[in-house]
């Protein structure tokens, strides 16, 4: 049996130089292939919760709508329109709400609002760098969306290259059924003139994992909504976010832009007095955590996903340090908000509580992860720290440990706040 050619590569990669016998060959060759879930010519995106962050538009929408009927959106009815067609969304919140018109009525006179907005619509962490590179590489893309073909036109003008990135687009108006009706993923390998069975689904929802499973492909899910996870059983394979998407899983070009473990990011800037937190940190973990508070930061924790990331810290009245940081609910202590802990790589005499603490984020390093013990989740916190102590010294990061920069780049983000 012959190996594809990124299976050959990979091999060479990992063995050193040397005579080896058949049968090591045919072990080394077993293991590679082993590690490839299944070979697939092509991939099909979802747009909305998979490419761009519609969901905060949604709810700021949804929440000056309501007021004219006295109601209030919370978001708690979010899970219930998420991955629906327009229709299906309209005539849910009609009934949730209890609102005195028809489905239709609220579809006509809310698509307005929604598409004076698209234009704030931002990608998602990790989308560009998808999309830019299976289209480097020549990897077929189609997207596949429940959405009316317009609004799919408008939301993907406002991101440079993509439009002319997918081979083919089918919308939920060219279809018959929307998902969970596997019609709208088969009508896209079809215009790929792909196999469904050679076709991998990325989808954020239920009901788009449900019609890609339906139309016999593979589904990497990607869940827009928090700590649900679990509920994704269905999906070939469950990720955090974007970011963590390894294509070469799958039989696709890797990613090559990794560095010794940690990933370069857009840096971006949060800061504010140090805060108590939950008091687990150097008591229970024996790690004190710089904590700040979420207040006035919602968006920058929408925006990215709960992982480990790192970069430079500045104490108003004591200099710049490395650091490494978690956002995310911590799976093993079960928080219920999302919280940011920095930790601060250095050894300080005394508490700052109160202090300036400004941080600039400057890579990432893993998703959030549950542990099995309190020790499994020391130890890897420890080498997460090691991981940035030592990368925090290549020039490509360490240039961002500038008062300039660091005083530049609050002056512009916090003017967004």
């Amino acid at each position: 049996m012959l190996l594809p050619p990124l299976v050959i590569i990979s091999i060479r990669r990992r063995v050193k130089w040397s005579f080896l016998s058949a049968e090591r060959v045919l072990i080394l060759t077993n293991q590679m292939m082993n590690s490839i879930r299944k070979l697939v010519s092509c991939v099909i995106l979802d747009l909305d919760g998979t490419l761009v962050n519609t969901d905060g538009i949604v709810s700021e929408v949804l929440k000056v709508y309501l007021v004219r009927y006295e109601k209030k959106w919370d978001g708690r009815e979010v899970s219930k329109i998420i991955g629906k067609t327009p229709i299906e969304a309209a005539a849910a919140i009609v009934e949730d709400y209890e609102l005195p018109l028809s489905k239709e009525d609220l579809l006509s006179e809310i698509s307005p609002m929604f598409s004076d907005q698209w234009c704030k619509l931002k990608a998602l962490p990790g989308a560009y760098r998808l999309v830019k590179h299976l289209r480097g590489h020549g990897v077929k893309m189609a997207l596949a969306s429940n959405s009316p073909r317009a609004s799919i036109e408008t939301k993907i003008s406002y991101h440079n290259t993509w439009k002319e990135s997918f081979a083919a687009i089918v919308a939920g108006d060219e279809v018959k059924t929307g998902k969970p009706s596997p019609e709208i993923f088969l009508e896209a390998s079809k215009r790929l003139e792909i196999d469904p069975s050679k076709c991998l689904v990325i989808e954020d929802s239920l009901p788009g994992i449900a019609a890609a499973k339906a139309a016999k492909m593979e589904v990497v899910a990607v869940p827009s909504l928090p700590k649900q996870s679990h509920l994704y059983t269905d999906a070939d394979e469950v990720i955090n976010s974007l970011l963590d998407l390894h294509p070469e899983k799958w039989g696709l070009p890797p990613f090559e832009d990794w560095i010794n473990g940690t990933l370069p990011l857009e840096p971006w800037h949060i800061g504010g007095p140090v805060i108590k937190g939950y008091g687990r940190g150097s008591k229970v973990l024996g790690i004190p955590t710089a904590n700040l508070s979420v207040e006035g930061y919602a968006t920058v924790l929408s925006e990215n996903p709960a992982g480990v990331y790192f970069g430079w810290a500045k104490l108003s009245n004591r200099g710049f340090y490395k650091m490494v940081m978690s956002i995310g609910w911590n799976p093993y202590f079960n928080n219920t908000e999302k919280t940011i802990e920095p930790w601060l790589l250095h050894q300080f005499d005394e508490d700052f509580y109160g202090e300036e603490l400004h941080l600039v984020i400057v890579g990432y390093i893993r998703p959030e992860a549950n542990f099995p013990s309190l020790e499994s989740l020391i130890a890897k916190i420890h080498e997460d720290g090691k991981i940035a102590e030592n990368v925090l010294e290549l020039p490509l990061y360490a240039k961002y440990k500038d008062e300039m920069y660091f005083k530049t780049l609050a002056l512009g983000q916090n003017s967004h706040l």
